[in-house]
C-alpha cells in the first residue's frame, strides 16, 4: 500500500517491476551531488547499498505529483514532508 505524505507518494519497491526498480536506484545514486563519503565505491556497489536500506525499510521511494519525479530518502525525512 502506497503511504500519502502532504501529497508525496511513498512507493513500496515492490510495486516497481525489478528493471523499473534498478533503473530508479542507478539513477539515484548517479545524480549529481550524491555523496557516500570519504571513500570511493563502484556504481554496482551503491546500488547494493541503496537496495539493501529499501529492503530494510530506512530509505523509502517517495514520488512527488507536482513535478513528476521520483527519489529515494531516508524515512526519518519523511516526517518533514
Amino acid at each position: 500500500m502506497n503511504e500519502d505524505i502532504d501529497g508525496a507518494i511513498v512507493i513500496p519497491p515492490d510495486a516497481l517491476s525489478a528493471d523499473a526498480l534498478a533503473g530508479l536506484i542507478e539513477a539515484f545514486v548517479m545524480r549529481e551531488g550524491t555523496d557516500y563519503g570519504e571513500f570511493e565505491w563502484s556504481l554496482a556497489e551503491k546500488v547494493e547499498q541503496v537496495r539493501i536500506l529499501l529492503a530494510k525499510r530506512e530509505a523509502a521511494i517517495v514520488f512527488d505529483p507536482l513535478t513528476e519525479t521520483c527519489t529515494i530518502m531516508p524515512r526519518q525525512e519523511l516526517a518533514g514532508l
